[in-house]
């Protein structure tokens, strides 16, 4: 009887599904294919996962890491997919799965995906350019379903998410991810390794969800401090907050008015958050 492995290495190349599918990369759904299934096996060993874990994979496309984390040893995969060119091409490989891949034709910012499966689940997936921070910010608002999101994004985004204090790429996304999650940047992808080449270079980031929030702070409080701080973020903060009270809750926080607010630690963003709460 032939293995998975083996059925799956039998399987026509990627390139060949993706023409036979006419599955051109559409810009619209931001889409770049990954044809080396040596890049996509070390994609799917870095996730670091255990066969028994639910394994979510957004925009599988023509299957390259859907493949791999097959041939890594998931046996539970749901790959949640819109385009449904990319339905029809990965058809023979669910065959071949026997019940360890489920495909879903949903739009991923649509879908519950932490109720999916059963606990304990990872995200692992190359991330559509143009909807990864999106995706990022709404699993985050319930991030104690994941054990892990390792996640293919665009460098800058990358370096947004782990940027600390003091440097041009700290910002809201940075404070929002890091007060809930711990992440960090794995590898660097090359732009020639996608179809079709994209402008940019690409990197493997894993963020770990915390068990609670590094602070005591509501989110949605906290999101509208750092909007209107990091929305004017060359003023100073006496300026930036001035609309919602920032003469107040910079008086009570102890924080220099003159301060700008990439100078700004994520416990003094949740320290405003929790004054303003109590005068709103």
């Amino acid at each position: 009887m032939i293995d998975l492995k083996s059925k799956i290495m039998n399987l026509p190349s990627l390139g060949t599904i993706a023409t036979t599918h006419n599955l051109t990369p559409y810009r619209a759904l931001g889409q770049n294919f990954l044809f080396d299934l040596n890049l996509t096996r070390k994609i799917a060993k870095a996730a670091n996962f255990s066969s028994n874990e639910t394994i979510i994979e957004i925009g599988p496309g023509p299957g390259g890491l859907t493949r791999s984390l097959l041939l890594e040893g998931a046996d539970n995969i749901i790959a949640i997919e819109k385009d449904t060119r990319a339905i029809s091409a990965l058809t023979e490989l669910v065959t071949i799965a026997s019940g360890k891949l489920i495909l879903l034709n949903e739009d991923a910012l649509k879908v519950s995906i932490s109720i999916m499966g059963s606990s304990p689940r990872r995200i692992i997936a190359n991330l559509p350019y143009n909807i990864a921070t999106k995706l990022i910010i709404n699993w985050l608002r319930t991030p104690t379903a994941f054990q892990s999101i390792t996640v293919m994004v665009q460098k800058e985004v990358a370096q947004r998410i782990c940027a600390e204090p003091k440097t041009p790429e700290y910002g809201r996304l940075s404070i929002i991810t890091q007060w809930l999650a711990q992440p960090r940047i794995l590898f660097d992808v090359p732009p020639g390794a996608f179809y079709p080449i994209p402008k940019v270079t690409s990197t493997l980031i894993e963020i770990i969800p915390r068990p609670e929030p590094l602070f005591l702070a509501d989110r949605k409080t906290l999101e509208i401090i750092t909007a209107f701080a990091f929305g004017q973020r060359r003023k100073m903060l006496r300026s930036s907050l001035k609309k919602i009270g920032g003469e107040y809750l910079l008086s009570a926080t102890n924080i220099d008015p003159t301060k700008r607010p990439e100078e700004l630690s994520i416990e003094d963003f949740c320290q405003l958050a929790r004054v303003y709460a109590t005068i709103n």
